[in-house]
């Protein structure tokens, strides 16, 4: 009977931790179809301040020839040492697979072969746990659990990076972001800054465009709302992976209790099925008893 008591305590107890995962599963359901929409307008937003900047650099090149320029002056007068800054955006929280565990992968296999050491913004403290003490961690920042905490976490990453990139850098020192892309679930390593990596023109107008600014401080301020728009994109599109792969994660325990449950049943019958033949045994023997008994008298 004991046997069949722990069995059944068992069960109760993984019932309960489905109930738990279900609930968990849930909720990074209700976060994806949130951060859909978060998505779908902030790369909108993202699209239109990089066709805005491949319009105004294909009148103003010569302010790209410039900031080479200027980064060679700057590194030639830091002996060689790139200032290069790498923004890793991890999670806050467990229960997403290997989500973290991908990004340090990746970031070992970058520090290997670059050729030369980055300087690293952590997000999410779940991540910088793992990376442990190095000195090339310039800041921890917590990062976002849920989509209404992404605005927080990214006013507090600009200020960071506001203090971490002068403004004579801003436009010249490198900033890019390693982070797991929400289409696909995979690792992507996006350059930011300088303003480089942007798509090609898909038409080309006769006039330049009129500005109200002088071209310099039209493209600071550019560069200013481009990152603060792409880190934005960037934030939403890691969250929504992460929710992805707790989704996975969570499905993939959810079936493991299943089958663990299915064997406990079954051994639970089984044992169920084993005290039930003893005791049709036991009252056997004892009518056999009685009957010998009766039959002596």
């Amino acid at each position: 009977m004991s046997r069949r008591r722990e069995i059944a305590q068992r069960l109760e107890a993984l019932s309960d931790i489905a109930g738990i995962l279900s609930a968990m599963k849930g909720l990074a359901l209700m976060e994806i179809r949130i951060l859909s929409d978060f998505l779908l307008s902030q790369r909108r937003l993202v699209a239109g301040i990089e066709a805005t900047a491949v319009d105004f650099l294909a009148w103003h090149s010569e302010l790209l020839s410039a900031s080479d320029s200027e980064s060679k002056s700057e590194s030639e007068s830091e002996s060689g040492v790139r200032r290069e800054l790498c923004i890793l955006i991890g999670s806050e929280q467990g229960f997403c697979g290997d989500f973290n565990e991908a990004l340090l992968a990746h970031l070992e296999a970058l520090s290997a072969h670059h050729e030369a050491p980055l300087r690293w913004v952590v997000v999410g403290r779940r991540l910088a746990s793992r990376l442990g003490e190095r000195d090339a961690i310039e800041l921890v920042v917590p990062g976002a659990v849920v989509a209404d905490e992404v605005p927080t976490v990214l006013l507090r990453l600009t200020r960071e990076l506001s203090r971490l990139l002068p403004r004579s850098e801003r436009a010249t020192d490198g900033l890019s972001t390693l982070y797991h892309a929400d289409a696909s679930g995979e690792l992507r390593l996006r350059r930011l800054l300088p303003l480089r990596d942007l798509p090609s023109a898909e038409r080309e107008y006769p006039y330049p465009p009129e500005l109200n600014l002088t071209p310099d401080e039209f493209l600071r301020g550019l560069t200013g709302h481009y990152l603060y728009a792409a880190l934005n994109e960037v934030l939403y599109s890691s969250l929504m992976a992460e929710n992805h792969q707790r989704q996975a994660h969570m499905d993939r325990a959810l079936q493991r209790l299943d089958e663990d449950s299915a064997r406990l049943r079954i051994t639970y019958n089984t044992q169920r099925q084993e005290e039930i033949t003893e005791e049709i045994e036991l009252i056997l023997l004892s009518a056999d008893l009685l009957s010998h008994a009766e039959a002596e008298h």
